[in-house]
Protein backbone atom coordinates (compact mmCIF):
# COMPACT_ATOMS: atom_id res chain seq x y z
CA UNK A 1 0.00 0.00 0.00
CA UNK A 2 1.37 3.54 -0.62
CA UNK A 3 0.36 6.41 0.45
CA UNK A 4 2.12 10.30 1.50
CA UNK A 5 3.94 10.37 4.70
CA UNK A 6 3.63 13.75 4.81
CA UNK A 7 0.18 13.92 4.29
CA UNK A 8 -2.11 14.95 8.05
CA UNK A 9 -5.08 13.33 8.65
CA UNK A 10 -7.74 14.60 10.74
CA UNK A 11 -8.74 10.97 12.17
CA UNK A 12 -5.65 10.66 13.93
CA UNK A 13 -5.27 14.00 16.01
CA UNK A 14 -3.54 15.74 12.58
CA UNK A 15 -0.39 13.58 12.50
CA UNK A 16 1.11 12.25 9.57
CA UNK A 17 0.77 8.17 9.07
CA UNK A 18 4.33 7.79 10.09
CA UNK A 19 4.02 9.78 13.08
CA UNK A 20 0.86 7.89 13.99
CA UNK A 21 2.28 4.41 13.65
CA UNK A 22 5.52 5.70 15.82
CA UNK A 23 3.09 7.27 18.68
CA UNK A 24 0.64 3.81 18.21
CA UNK A 25 3.98 1.74 18.38
CA UNK A 26 5.10 3.44 22.15
CA UNK A 27 1.58 3.06 23.23
CA UNK A 28 1.91 -0.92 22.61
CA UNK A 29 5.00 -1.08 24.44
CA UNK A 30 3.43 1.30 27.16
CA UNK A 31 0.82 -1.67 27.37
CA UNK A 32 -2.01 0.73 26.29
Amino acid sequence: MFYNPKRKHTNNGMLSPVDFETRQQKLNEAGF
